[in-house]
């Protein structure tokens, strides 16, 4: 996500929103379509639906989001508009066990918004770019769990905060967005456990491994 300017923690601020009428319409219309991915999927979700569930007339939606590719943009691209920081557990074992701890509870809730946002990614392009949108933003935002281990001495300098926290997150949604697995209620700890012991002995420092993006 692009801000104007980032906190002293390194978190992009949120990007500021027209208030008034048009706020609370795009309010509306954006929880109808969560609303809608949720109980329908993507292929249920149509622009008329939401805007009967949202109150709000077809036209508006029309003109304003265009299509329902749009409309799933406009949901990602409001996730980044938030206060959201990551935890900060003075470990690097307790916070990465906290990011993930979050990441599995939002896949598990009801109805499944987050997992179905997920798969309509790879249905619409518009759906897709905001997702990697948001996911720079949510790197950005972490990276200062690293940093402030590397500051504590639980990680070499120059360890690469991109690669550990894939690393200790992907476990998450390959269980639960490729397996389609239960939630584990151990996964999100050990998953954390490994990465940080893999970090701390130097896995993520220096330059990635030949070959990788």
């Amino acid at each position: 996500m692009t801000s104007a300017e980032d906190d002293p923690e390194g978190a992009p601020a949120a990007r500021r929103r027209p208030g008034g009428r048009t706020a609370r319409v795009r309010a509306q219309v954006l929880d109808a379509v969560r609303a809608e991915l949720g109980e329908h999927g993507y292929d249920g979700l149509t622009m008329d639906a939401v805007a009967a569930r949202a109150g709000v007339h077809r036209a508006t939606v029309y003109r304003r989001w265009g299509d329902v590719g749009g409309l799933l943009a406009d949901v990602l691209d409001a996730a980044g508009d938030d206060g959201w920081r990551p935890p900060d557990t003075a470990s690097l074992e307790g916070d990465l066990t906290a990011l993930n701890q979050e990441i599995q509870d939002a896949m598990a809730a009801e109805p499944p918004v987050m997992a179905a946002l997920i798969a309509a990614s790879f249905r619409s392009e518009k759906a897709a770019a905001a997702q990697r949108r948001l996911w720079e933003d949510r790197y950005a935002r972490c990276e200062i769990v690293v940093a402030r281990a590397v500051r504590r001495g639980e990680l070499p300098p120059g360890t690469d905060a991109r690669r550990l926290l894939i690393a200790a997150t992907a476990p998450l949604y390959h269980q639960l967005v490729l397996l389609r697995t239960p939630p584990d209620p151990l996964l999100p700890a050990q998953a954390a456990r490994t990465a940080a012991l893999a970090a701390a002995a130097g896995a993520f420092a220096g330059p990635p491994p030949a070959g990788d993006a």
